[in-house]
């Protein structure tokens, strides 16, 4: 009877209406890993999310005593334990404004993910951002099979946004990945690409030119826009984490998308300078504490 109750009270909270409830924070299912050490994944997207006012709800797909960029890890799968403790979430009736995917090191967690996703999101309420981790520097991750690139292109077929580095919109779209001679015209048909894989809007992320470093925003029925900027030295850990936790937290708050990559542009350049300033390891990843209180006034 008590269990009963407790059920009742936990759904009447989680229903609740009118202006207080308005008035609460966004809520944003984050699908990542977590490292103890080195600022990456769900350590970089808790407090970066957090600062912008939204509440993360992380579901951890590993636990890693420090990032895998390090000689060695302690490493302890979740895939078991996701669908449980995803069932838990559904029976007690959980809602989300958002939800993010980052790095998943399976097809079962792609699946895992797909399910969670087919249930949680709300047509035309409930955001969805992947960050298609799958390689950087033109180089795939160790992980990241045939089998598991397929999965990731059949994920983001449910994706509002996706926010691939160069590397990932090569591999995603079969494209051969070279490191310059990216013209705007050979940009703008790789995010076309992407859309037609179902992908709302593509963010393609960190096209260094020169002394530049080039964000394309290519929204669906619209053209593709090249925000530009000055690139920052440093190739920190975990800055497309930050970047990420940034556009999926102004995402869920209303904030247009090319204002939410122009603000994660600034924000992790902001975070790359005060790393390389203060000898912050790249490894280490960006050091965020120094610069959320710049972030909270977004």
């Amino acid at each position: 009877m008590e269990n009963e109750k407790r059920m009742e009270d936990l759904k009447m909270s989680n229903n609740k209406d009118g202006a207080a409830a308005a008035l609460q924070p966004k809520k944003i299912a984050v699908i990542n890993d977590i490292a103890g050490y080195g600022r990456c994944a769900l350590t970089a997207a808790i407090p970066v999310i957090s600062a912008l006012k939204v509440q993360c709800c992380p579901l951890i797909t590993a636990v890693l005593s420090n990032h895998a960029g390090y000689p060695s890890c302690f490493f302890d799968d979740y895939t078991d334990r996701m669908v449980p403790y995803i069932e838990e979430w559904k029976r007690l009736e959980f809602s989300f404004d958002g939800i993010m995917t980052g790095f998943l090191g399976s097809v079962r967690q792609v699946e895992i993910v797909t399910d969670f996703i087919r249930h949680f999101k709300k047509e035309h309420t409930t955001m969805l951002l992947v960050d298609p981790t799958l390689g950087d520097n033109g180089t795939t991750y160790s992980v990241c099979d045939r089998q598991l690139c397929e999965g990731m292109r059949e994920l983001i077929q449910y994706a509002d946004i996706i926010t691939p580095n160069l590397t990932e919109a090569c591999i995603l779209t079969d494209t051969p990945y070279q490191e310059k001679g990216w013209s705007k015209r050979k940009l703008s048909d790789l995010t076309y690409k992407l859309l037609l894989m179902g992908a709302g809007a593509v963010v393609l992320t960190g096209v260094v030119k020169g002394s530049l470093v080039i964000n394309v925003i290519h929204e669906r029925g619209k053209e593709p826009v090249f925000q530009t900027a000055h690139h920052a030295e440093g190739n920190h850990h975990g800055t497309g984490d930050v970047f990420a936790a940034v556009i999926g937290a102004s995402a869920v708050k209303g904030v247009a998308l090319e204002e939410s990559v122009r603000r994660a542009a600034a924000f992790t350049r902001k975070c790359v300078e005060r790393s390389e300033e203060l000898g912050v390891p790249e490894i280490e990843g960006l050091c965020l504490e120094e610069c959320l209180p710049y972030l909270m006034k977004l």
